[in-house]
């Protein structure tokens, strides 16, 4: 979702900065557009880097009755969101 705003965040600001020819007297629309594409670039980035890191889960079983002898097994298992299906 974070890539599909910073798009978003992107697309306007460049309407705002580019296509809009017409001045107002208290804000300033080629500024807003460049914040708005810089913004945008800022959150596609940190969504890219979000959806490609790996993801890690941790299982810990535990079996036995007593909690003297009980044994403990960990399982760690990497996977990708390609992975995931």
């Amino acid at each position: 979702m974070s890539i599909g705003t910073g798009i978003v965040l992107f697309v306007i600001g460049a309407i705002l900065t580019f296509a809009l020819n017409f001045e107002t007297g208290f804000i300033n629309l080629d500024l807003v557009g460049y914040i708005l594409m810089g913004a945008g670039l800022i959150v596609f980035v940190i969504g890219l880097v979000l959806a490609l890191r790996k993801r890690q889960s941790v299982t810990t079983v535990t079996s036995g009755v007593d909690g003297s002898g009980a044994n403990v097994a960990q399982r760690r298992t990497t996977t990708t969101p390609d992975d995931v299906v």
